[in-house]
C-alpha cells in the first residue's frame, strides 16, 4: 500500500482501515515507511495484530523519518520487519526513494494506491506494478487515484473485499479504449513537447487534474517525459489504443 506523504486525514483513514481488515484476514502490508499513506497502512496492520514490513529508502540502522521511531520498534516487534538494500548507515538521499519502490511492487501480490498527486512517487510504485503484473487498486479522490480509475489503468478500492478479490486471482481488466482526456491531451500537443501548465492552459483543465492526465498517460507509454520537464505525445501509441 503506497500514496501521498502529505494525505489528506479521510485517505489515512481509509487505508488505515483496509490495511486493518487485510491483515486480520491474515494477509501482510508492505509499504515504505514514509510519513502519510505509508504510515497509515502499517500502523492499520499492527492495530489489527498483523505482520507489517517497511522497505526503507536507507540504510535499517537510520530512523527516516526520525519521528518514525516508534513505528518502527513496533514493526519489528509484531512480527515484521524492516528491509533495504542498503548497508547499514547508508543515509537517507533522494535518488534512493525512486529505486525502493521498485522493491515494494516486486514484493507486493497486489498494489494499492491510497492517495496520489499528478506527478506523486505513489504512481512510480503504480507504473513498476503494471510492468510485473501486479494487480493495481486505487482508492478513489485524489488526482493521480482518480486519473489511473478514469484511464481504467485501476481497480476502485471499495471495501477490503475489492483487494481480497485481487489477491484471490481476479485483477482489473486491461483498458481497451482511449479515454476522452487523452484524445484531448494529444490534440494539445499538437504543436509538439510542452511543459504541464500549457498543457493545462491548452485543455482547459487545472494544472493538478492535467498532472494526473499526464501521470497516467505516463504510465501507459502514451507520452514521454523530454529535457526541461515537457512531454510530447508518442502518436503511435494512441493510434495502436483506438484499434482494441
Amino acid at each position: 500500500m503506497v500514496g501521498s506523504r502529505a494525505a489528506s486525514r479521510r485517505a489515512a483513514a481509509r487505508t488505515f482501515d483496509l490495511a486493518a481488515a487485510l491483515a486480520a484476514a491474515g494477509w501482510g502490508v508492505i509499504s515504505g515507511g514514509a510519513l502519510g499513506i505509508d504510515a497509515a497502512a502499517h500502523r492499520g496492520a499492527l492495530a489489527a495484530r498483523g505482520a507489517t514490513f517497511a522497505v526503507l529508502g536507507c540504510g535499517i540502522d537510520i530512523v527516516y523519518p526520525d519521528r518514525h521511531a516508534r513505528l518502527f520498534d513496533e514493526i519489528s516487534a509484531g512480527g515484521g520487519g524492516l528491509l533495504s538494500e542498503y548497508g547499514p548507515g547508508t543515509p537517507p538521499r533522494p535518488g534512493q526513494f525512486p529505486a525502493r519502490n521498485r522493491l515494494v511492487a516486486a514484493l507486493a501480490r497486489v498494489v494499492v494506491v491510497g492517495e496520489a498527486r499528478g506527478g506523486s512517487g505513489a504512481l512510480i510504485t503504480a507504473r513498476l506494478a503494471r510492468t510485473l503484473g501486479r494487480p493495481l487498486l486505487a482508492i478513489p479522490g485524489s488526482a493521480g487515484t482518480d486519473a489511473l480509475l478514469a484511464a481504467g489503468g485501476a481497480l476502485a478500492v471499495e471495501t477490503a473485499r475489492d483487494i481480497m478479490n485481487a489477491l484471490a486471482g481476479r485483477p482489473p481488466a486491461a483498458p481497451r479504449t482511449v479515454p476522452a482526456a487523452f484524445q484531448a491531451l494529444v490534440q494539445a500537443l499538437q504543436d509538439g513537447p510542452a511543459g504541464a501548465e500549457a498543457i493545462a492552459l491548452r485543455m482547459g483543465m487545472s494544472l493538478p487534474q492535467t498532472l494526473g492526465v499526464l501521470s497516467e498517460a505516463e504510465l501507459r507509454g502514451l507520452v514521454l517525459r523530454t529535457a526541461g520537464a515537457k512531454f510530447e505525445a508518442v502518436k503511435s501509441r494512441f493510434e495502436a489504443s483506438r484499434g482494441h
